[in-house]
């Protein structure tokens, strides 16, 4: 009785105190109804008190709504226009009446003896929302997140489906199944998203108010892109498919590799957003790292690496090479934090190449290093007299110690080829074996270049096989040491690596060294000795390898504030002239002109590429067109060898297996810049 005579009085109270209502995502619910609710609420509580007292069996009736009907939304609301990503509100723009489920438990009565508990039969409604939220004009890449009522949501964990807003989209299912054959539009060209039967219980009986974080391509960029490279190469289970857990005490237990409430693993929700994102994107470099540990050849080790020693993982843990959590290296830390993440673990990689060749991709690996040299090292720096060695340097500074050109160096001589040799190892195909998914190995003692490398063939090849295999980046430090005679020792041991992992990998595979863009097209020693040598053309021209690698992150402008500077005073009117950048990839620094000194550059003083034998193409690292047409001829002391190199011109394709820039201003100046204030490197 007391639920219907407050029912009715908050029905009155409501209307009178809101007689507007209120609006919630373009749905309004009247004051009576809000009255109502509230009013049947506490009068409920009264009637089971009282029912309660008398002994008699009781009914308890859990918050019913007196209205399901969802009265309205905002008409002639403006259709957003998206460009890139943005969090959006959206627009109700198709819903039916609330459902509504009875759900009836008896919850009591019986007892002991003479005297018996009442029975309580509990009786609770459960509401359930169909809709449609329109979002913006098509065509969308996808919805990254979404938020209800500011707190963000899996929409893995509700039924929902997403239109993307193309002009051939289908009506949804569920809107023609209510409204009937040809009663209903498929809302081409607008995106929109289906809730269907939406719980509200946790919602408050209510639709949310709910934001998406909405992706749409801006131009034709994304359609043009054919391959990526996946970074960050360190995570120990960051590539993995299936969920990894940490546990933390006794009964709590952390995910390692589950970060986002999309649903799914990290780079399960990565990669579907990749070919969301880039349409058309055929192949993915899956970058796996190991740990280098000096700049000093001779005493550089490479090593998987853990970022905690103590850590307990389910319903796998961690394994890379054979090494275990506890054998393995343990990441340097800065501020209590580790440096970097783990090295991937091995299943994890075997998952990752599985999972990108079942969705079409080709697949790439590329074995990578990072160099885990902490701030506190005490290890001699190869190319200054200090007593440690930067802090997290590039590992293109792998070198001879002192490094060329500094006195004592043993560069030219057999001191360097001994150290290149440490560095490199002494790892045979015959040291591995494979058993199903797992690499076995079985050779010295060694953490080495051959080890990494051919341990990473063989999981590629326990993974069935791969579409390109990469022997290493960037390790310009290491091919400009020469031995005797003008012998380049890492770049001879590159060449036998190639054919090792042709062995391994078979004739399908193509096999590739990624350069550095001031590595790839020779070596100009600054020593006055006027020797130019195409220092990896054993390299480019040797059979096992497939293309010329190049991680190309050369300047594309040099411009500065204001318009007193070069560039501006050329005709150029602003560092987003797409006419201006173009224009540089194949002209200004490192085709035309070069800065000779910091000073230079700051002063913008530049000095011409010239050559007084009429082929300064030898010193632009912008001229590969040049570079791929024409033969190569070493100079000795300045003087041109009659007989070239063993590279013949226009054989193989050019691979750009990095290009970037970074998304600061002026970024195009200095692409290969970057910052990480851990790093030596960072600007």
């Amino acid at each position: 009785m007391a639920t219907l005579a407050l029912g009715a009085l908050g029905a009155a109270a409501g209307s009178a105190l809101l007689p507007a209502g209120l609006s919630i995502l373009g749905t309004t619910l009247t004051g009576a109804a809000i009255g109502t609710q509230l009013g049947a609420m506490a009068g409920s509580m009264i009637d089971q008190a009282l029912l309660g007292a008398s002994g008699a069996g009781r009914s308890i009736e859990g918050p019913r709504l007196s209205e399901l009907q969802i009265t309205s939304s905002t008409e002639g609301a403006a259709i957003p226009r998206l460009y890139g990503r943005a969090r959006l509100g959206g627009q109700l723009i198709w819903a039916t009446n609330l459902e509504e489920e009875v759900v009836t438990e008896e919850l009591g009565g019986g007892g002991k003896g003479m005297r018996t508990s009442p029975s309580v039969t509990q009786t609770d409604y459960r509401y359930y929302a169909n809709f449609a939220i329109g979002l913006c004009e098509g065509e969308i890449s996808g919805i990254s997140r979404v938020w209800a009522d500011g707190r963000e949501i899996a929409l893995a964990d509700y039924t929902t489906r997403l239109y993307l807003g193309s002009d051939t989209q289908l009506l949804d299912a569920l809107i023609e199944g209510k409204e009937g054959t040809n009663a209903a539009p498929a809302y081409r060209g607008l995106a929109y998203i289906v809730f269907d039967r939406l719980p509200l219980a946790e919602f408050g009986n209510r639709i949310p108010q709910l934001s998406f974080e909405v992706d749409r391509s801006v131009d034709d960029l994304s359609a043009r892109i054919r391959g990526v490279v996946m970074i960050p190469g360190s995570g120990e289970f960051v590539y993995d498919t299936s969920e990894i857990k940490q546990r933390v005490g006794t009964i709590t237990l952390r995910p390692e590799n589950v970060h986002t409430k999309i649903g799914g693993t990290d780079w399960t929700v990565a990669v579907d957003q990749l070919q969301a994102t880039l349409p058309n994107v055929e192949s993915v470099s899956l970058v796996v790292s190991w740990f280098g540990s000096s700049l000093n050849a001779a005493e550089c080790t490479l090593k998987p690496g853990v970022d905690r020693a103590e850590k307990t993982t389910t319903p796998r843990s961690w394994s890379v090479a054979g090494q275990t959590r506890s054998t393995a290296h343990l990441v340097s830390q800065v501020d209590g934090r580790p440096a970097y993440g783990g090295t991937p673990d091995d299943t994890s990689v075997i998952n990752a190449i599985t999972d990108l060749k079942t969705r079409g991709l080709n697949v790439v690996v590329s074995p990578f290093i990072l160099m885990d040299v902490p701030s506190s090292n005490t290890l001699a720096d190869p190319y200054s007299t200090a007593s440690t060695q930067p802090a997290y340097p590039w590992r293109g500074r792998i070198t001879v110690s002192p490094a060329s050109g500094r006195v004592g160096t043993p560069d030219k001589s057999p001191a360097a080829v001994s150290a290149i040799d440490n560095f490199i190892g002494t790892a045979q195909v015959s040291h591995f074996a494979i058993t199903g998914t797992s690499v076995a190995y079985s050779g010295p003692a060694e953490w080495s270049f051959r080890r990494m490398i051919l341990h990473y063939a063989h999981l590629a090849k326990a993974a069935g096989g791969i579409d390109a295999f990469v022997l290493g980046s960037e390790l310009r430090g290491l091919t400009q040491v020469r031995g005797a005679a003008q012998s380049y020792p890492m770049v001879a041991a590159l060449v036998q690596l190639a054919a090792d992992v042709r062995t391994v990998l078979g004739p399908s595979t193509k096999i590739v060294y990624a350069a550095d863009w001031s590595e790839y097209f020779g070596h100009q020693p600054t020593d006055g000795s006027g020797d130019v040598t195409f220092h990896l053309d054993p390299l480019w021209s040797s059979p096992n390898i497939d293309a010329i690698g190049i991680d190309c992150y050369w300047p594309l402008s040099d411009w500065r504030d204001g318009s007193d500077h070069l560039d501006a005073q050329a005709g150029h009117v602003a560092l987003t002239d797409l006419n201006y950048l173009i224009g540089n990839v194949s002209a200004g620094e490192g085709y035309d002109w070069y800065y000779a000194s910091d000073a230079d550059r700051a002063a913008q003083v530049r000095t011409s590429i010239t050559d007084g034998l009429g082929k300064p193409w030898i010193y632009r690292y912008k001229d590969i067109r040049s570079w791929w047409t024409s033969q190569h001829y070493n100079r000795v002391n300045g003087i041109e060898q009659p007989t070239p190199t063993a590279w013949t011109p226009q054989s193989k394709p050019f691979w750009l297996m990095e290009v970037g820039c970074p998304a600061i201003d002026k970024g195009s100046n200095q692409p290969n810049v970057f910052v990480d204030p851990k790093s030596i490197e960072s600007q």
